[in-house]
């Protein structure tokens, strides 16, 4: 597929472009439908016990590094829907000794503010979601009845992460830049790391750290991220998960018609939970002191029966 997509003359940061044609072989291509029982567990179902003890020999110095963003209330330009949270109670609503302070919390986490896991509910590529199942037939006012983050459970494996300012000797990836797949190997080289069947595969651009040094832009315009090229290496790895600082697709997207390819394949076609909105600056910093970018990775999302998704807390232990 990237070799065909390469006949783009003028591919731009974030192309070389793809045609809706090239897309749909493409998700045919690496689409696992039918291969899972349970089929909601997507690719989660790689995971086994032996690679759950393969992810714990990973602990060494026992770092944990939690990589999820601040709970974020504050409107911007990359958080147009703010996380909400208020006080209920101040310790005057029950009677003295002790008194109590409680407070609520809520989102509409599937954006750019929070950050948050993506189920097999989430996304749907004409009218189908993961395993072929009729979105509209499964997805409703009430929730999800296929796919949904409850049917996720936890999940504990090795997670890798491909640092790539640190591999380019550079403060970020400048937004609208397309990570390709000899990037991804050429990055494993550089790490020494080797991303392997039931990884989680965390793609650091330094979106975070630009943000805190230049201020805030509008991600859905322009990020970096994974051009839709690199998608048959992951398959043909067998990852488990996918993540990053930003939500993993590069944009403006390089096809024609798709606003979120990457979510598409990933999610749609071959059943992979996506990580978005990560802080991996922490991460990025423990990770070249230990000398090593692999570690366990714990993920546990919220058990919400017909949940599309969760905000999320992942932690990385060296």
């Amino acid at each position: 597929m990237s070799s065909v997509f390469a006949r783009d003359p003028d591919p731009g940061p974030n192309g070389p472009a793809v045609s809706r044609e090239q897309f749909d072989a493409l998700f045919e291509a690496v689409r696992t439908w039918g291969r899972w029982v349970p089929a909601d567990r997507g690719a989660w179902n790689r995971v086994t016990s032996e690679h759950v003890r393969r992810a714990t020999a990973l602990v060494r110095s026992g770092t944990v590094v939690p990589m999820a963003l601040p709970w974020n209330t504050r409107p911007g330009p990359d958080n147009r829907r703010p996380a909400l949270h208020h006080m209920t109670d101040l310790g005057e609503v029950e009677a003295p000794e002790p008194s109590t302070y409680k407070d609520f919390i809520a989102a509409d986490y599937h954006g750019k503010g929070v950050t948050h896991l993506d189920a097999l509910s989430h996304i749907a590529y004409q009218g189908q979601l993961y395993d072929g199942r009729t979105a509209s037939e499964v997805v409703d006012a009430a929730g999800a009845r296929f796919g949904a983050v409850s049917m996720l459970g936890s999940l504990v494996t090795k997670g890798v992460l491909l640092d790539l300012p640190a591999v380019r000797k550079v403060r970020w990836l400048e937004p609208g830049l397309a990570v390709h797949a000899n990037d991804i190997i050429a990055a494993e080289k550089a790490l020494d790391v080797t991303i392997g069947e039931g990884d989680a595969l965390l793609l650091r651009s330094g979106q975070v750290r630009r943000r805190r040094e230049l201020g805030a832009w509008d991600p859905d315009t322009a990020s970096a991220g994974l051009h839709v090229d690199a998608v048959p290496l992951l398959a043909e790895r067998g990852v488990a998960m996918l993540g990053g600082d930003g939500d993993s697709d590069v944009r403006p997207s390089p096809v024609d018609g798709v606003h979120s390819p990457v979510h598409a394949l990933a999610v749609a076609a071959m059943g992979v939970p996506l990580l978005d909105n990560l802080d991996l600056e922490a991460l990025s910093a423990a990770t070249t002191e230990a000398g090593r970018h692999e570690f366990m990775l714990v993920v546990a999302p919220l058990n919400v029966p017909g949940g599309t998704g969760s905000p999320v807390t992942p932690v990385a232990i060296l």
